[in-house]
């Protein structure tokens, strides 16, 4: 039995990815039900507006991801036991940016309360040299270091959290986060390095006040979405 979904059409500027993306919406949304066909190869081809190897591709990604099982002969289905295979990285990268903000939003909320509970002087050492690199290396304008040193000092907010599934998480995510910062720095007129933010983290967390950290990281994170609409 074939789902019955209705996709748009896509325009020629990174097809796989944006046919990946729509198939990924909608299995995400519960539109295609598990152990349901979902449309042949011609019928994708027609709705999305792009060319057999595309579809295939778009297919060949989303089944070693698990998400679809081609059934020889029969077509190619939502699996039933939809446990995620691809790597973490990899779905990131394949992903909304705004859509990992969210969840580097909910993740960071939690790291900055437990990071102003748990840390201790090492990881303030830490953090402040991270921050010290990042303002230096500001001086000359957004480059390599600057974004090294940035990266680098929320990974020690994360690791000042001590939960090793946590920091293992922020550090897929930074891999992510590297390369959009890298392209958003070198739009002037959208990057801002919110230092005071920084600043205003790193005191909360020295003085263990998990409100004002929550406070500071919300502040960081959304005036950072604000420019990145500004962007995309």
């Amino acid at each position: 039995m074939n789902a019955k979904v209705q996709f748009q059409n896509v325009s020629r500027r990174k097809l796989v990815d944006e046919v990946v993306l729509q198939l990924q919406n909608k299995i995400s949304s519960g539109d295609i039900p598990p152990g349901h066909k979902i449309p042949t190869e011609p019928e994708l081809m027609e709705q999305f507006g792009v060319g057999r190897s595309t579809v295939r591709e778009a297919v060949r990604v989303l089944v070693h991801a698990g998400l679809l099982e081609k059934k020889q002969g029969f077509g190619t289905y939502l699996s039933t036991n939809l446990i995620i295979q691809e790597p973490l990285d990899h779905r990131l990268r394949r992903a909304e940016i705004l859509e990992v903000y969210e969840v580097r939003r909910m993740l960071e909320l939690e790291i900055a309360k437990l990071a102003a509970e748990r840390r201790d002087d090492d990881d303030l050492a830490q953090m402040r040299q991270y921050l010290d690199q990042r303002a230096q290396a500001l001086k000359i304008g957004p480059n390599n270091d600057y974004l090294n040193a940035d990266i680098s000092f929320h990974i020690a907010v994360a690791a000042a959290s001590k939960n090793s599934i946590v920091i293992d998480l922020y550090r897929t995510f930074s891999t992510v986060l590297r390369e959009t910062l890298d392209t958003l720095v070198k739009v002037s007129t959208v990057h801002d390095s919110h230092d005071l933010f920084h600043e205003n983290l790193y005191d909360a967390i020295k003085r263990k006040d998990s409100t004002a950290a929550i406070h500071w990281t919300l502040q960081n994170l959304d005036e950072t979405v604000l420019n990145m609409k500004k962007f995309l």
